[in-house]
Parts: C-alpha cells; sequence; structure tokens
C-alpha cells in the first residue's frame, strides 16, 4: 500500500551520544511556518509500550476535520531496541511509528504527536522528527514540560502563556479543559514542522471536546494502551 508520503527508512539504534548529535543537525530543517493547503483529516500519533517495555505499539488515529468523526485506527508492535533516555523519545518510538503508519489507507493532512517538537533542549523533539522525515505538517502536544518554563495561563479555555527557554519561546503553555472542582494542568504545545505555532495551538483547540486531550491523540492513546 502507497501511504502517499515517502516513510524513510532511517537508522535507529545510535549511541546516545550520535542521537544528540543528529538532532542538532537535522533542527535547522525544522520550518516554523503554515505550508499546507485544505486540512480534511487530521492524525493523533501515540506509543504505549508492553512487556515490562520490551515492546512498543504505536497507535495512528485520524478523524475527519472539523466533525473529529474518527475514520481510521492502525497499530503496530515492534521491540523497543533503544533505551529510556529523556529528550531522545524519537529513537525510541520513531520505528514503530513508521511501521504503523504505513498501514494507512488514508493519509493525514496534519499529524499530532503526544510528545515535544520545538519545545526540546535541541530544539527537535519527536514531532519535529516525525514532521522532517515525512515532511509533513506535525504539531507537538505534551502533556509536562521537558525544558523551559511557561507560567499558568488564566483559567479559561484557550488561554495560553509562552514556554520560554532562557529568553527564547519554545511553544506555549495552552489551557484545553477548566474543571471547577480541581486543577486542570494545561497542554504543553510546539511547533513540530511546517506549522506556525499560533496555527498549531488553534488547531489544538478545534480538535478538544472538554476534554484535557484532543480527539486525535486521546484516540491514538487509548489504540496504544488497549492490551490485546
Amino acid at each position: 500500500m502507497n501511504f502517499g508520503m515517502d516513510v524513510p527508512h532511517l537508522e535507529w539504534n545510535l549511541t546516545p551520544a550520535a542521537a544528540m548529535a543528529r538532532q542538532t543537525a537535522l533542527a535547522a530543517r525544522v520550518r516554523a511556518q503554515d505550508d499546507f493547503g485544505a486540512v480534511n483529516f487530521i492524525a493523533g500519533v501515540d506509543v504505549g509500550f508492553q512487556d515490562a517495555g520490551a515492546t512498543a505499539r504505536a497507535a495512528i488515529a485520524v478523524v475527519a476535520f472539523p466533525t473529529l468523526e474518527l475514520v481510521e485506527t492502525v497499530c503496530a508492535r515492534r521491540a523497543a531496541t533503544f533505551p529510556y533516555i529523556p529528550g531522545l523519545l524519537a529513537f525510541r518510538e520513531m520505528p514503530v511509528i513508521l511501521d504503523a503508519l504505513q498501514k494507512l489507507t488514508r493519509p493525514p493532512d496534519v499529524l499530532m504527536m503526544d510528545g515535544h517538537g520545538f519545545a526540546h533542549p535541541r530544539r527537535f523533539g519527536i514531532a519535529c522528527y516525525l514532521g522532517v522525515a515525512l515532511d509533513k505538517p506535525t504539531i507537538g502536544c505534551a502533556k509536562s514540560i521537558l525544558v523551559g518554563h511557561a507560567d499558568p495561563p488564566e483559567n479559561r479555555v484557550g488561554a495560553w502563556t509562552p514556554l520560554r527557554d532562557k529568553d527564547e519561546i519554545i511553544g506555549a503553555a495552552l489551557r484545553t479543559k477548566l474543571n471547577t472542582k480541581r486543577v486542570v494542568n494545561p497542554l504543553y504545545v510546539s511547533v513540530g514542522h511546517r506549522v506556525t505555532l499560533q496555527t498549531a495551538c488553534a488547531l489544538i483547540l478545534k480538535c478538544c471536546k472538554g476534554y484535557r486531550l484532543p480527539e486525535t491523540i486521546r484516540y491514538a492513546h487509548n489504540a496504544a494502551s488497549h492490551k490485546e
């Protein structure tokens, strides 16, 4: 099956030092400009682990936009050969994500990755890696901060504050859900590739339906976590 994009074959079994060097070298390829046409389908991407972390399970959920109707979910499994090292998530998860991408029958116009993009020590998190590898518009959507600091946004859906690393804005803390009984943490949104931070935040909000996570990533998370 032809996914409609070039799913590359890359070497992932690198040393941590070599992996960091690759991230630094590829970071210059990230384009933080809106570079896409009509958005009819958006994919959420997430990876879970089984067998005490020995097996990675990637799930990709494609929804119609703007209705958010789920139209396709695919999963793939493979052995996780790279260790868990903060900041090097791509080298542990990208191989199985690329396996799952090849199963899709409906190419998405934008991908939302459960993980960071530009909001990364070397400005090349997994959402950037996915976007640059596929040359597709990609957004990073994480539940916690990897690097930098953001003040809490106002208590209203759509409010956001800049996520900064020293003096550089590397992402946004975006309020996607309110709960009067307890504090709901924001999501940490960043550019992956071929999208601006403002557009990334707007698309995330349009994909939320009363939950903290956008529907794209909620569907993918449920599929990646499902034990068969």
